[in-house]
């Protein structure tokens, strides 16, 4: 049974362990912080695969197969990337489920204010996504998004 006064980190890893279940990310605007969370957890090799930290458009399409027509179309901020982010992880790494953010740690871009962020979240049901906003600096937002991010992640493995 999960324990609530856990970090979200160590639920998502003990609802993986008993799924013998598995987990990849894909990180954009969090810089890997969703990944260094994760393997914070001692044991995390067990479930934990990999991430790809896809600050650049290019390994957005190149590393994940992120369609070109959907950055173009819907914009890299948005949940039809963050969506196409996750499945792409996780058919790369071969995991049964993945989280993915891309957002606007800081400055907005004409569409989305800073502190916005589109997670998804993949596995053998489908995939998921939400958006989110904080206002709390590059740094405080980054660490909520990576937070929010992996909360999605045990509700979505929870359901």
């Amino acid at each position: 049974m999960n324990n609530k006064r856990d970090n979200v980190q160590t639920r998502v890893g003990r609802l993986l362990l008993e799924r013998k279940a598995t987990l990849s990310v894909a990180e954009s605007c969090t810089g890997g912080q969703i990944s260094h969370l994760v393997t914070m957890v001692s044991g995390s090799s067990a479930y934990y695969l990999g991430s790809v930290t896809s600050y650049a458009v290019s390994v957005k399409e190149k590393v994940l197969s992120v369609p070109d027509e959907t950055v173009t179309r819907h914009g890299v901020v948005s949940s039809e990337v963050a969506a196409a982010m996750a499945e792409g992880v996780r058919n790369l790494m071969g995991s049964t489920y993945s989280v993915a953010t891309t957002g606007l740690a800081e400055g907005g871009d004409g569409h989305y204010p800073e502190g916005t962020v589109w997670m998804a979240v993949s596995g053998p049901r489908g995939t998921l996504t939400r958006i989110f906003n904080c206002n709390l600096g590059r740094k405080g937002n980054i660490r909520r998004f990576a937070s929010e991010a992996l909360k999605f992640l045990e509700e979505y493995i929870s359901a």
